[in-house]
């Protein structure tokens, strides 16, 4: 089994084509073409899933945005 692409990750954080189609403001088609093509997710794209499901944009296109960041350290005592 291939591991997702960043675009069929992004389809499911959103739900479905349908609702990744909304996010990204284009038709289910497209979203559609896309997958079928192999086209990607743009960074552009990327950050639109990322501000409407959570998902960070550095898990869905490391190449462009690189590694999550370490979370900070919490001081104690």
């Amino acid at each position: 089994m291939e591991p997702k692409t960043a675009l069929e990750k992004a389809i499911e954080a959103a739900g479905s084509q349908r609702a990744l189609a909304a996010i990204l403001k284009v038709s289910q088609q497209v979203v559609s073409y896309r997958v079928q093509s192999g086209k990607g997710l743009s960074a552009e794209d990327a950050l639109k899933v990322e501000a409407s499901t959570g998902m960070s944009r550095h898990e869905l296109r490391p190449d462009i945005f690189g590694p999550p960041p370490e979370p900070a350290l919490q001081a104690t005592g």
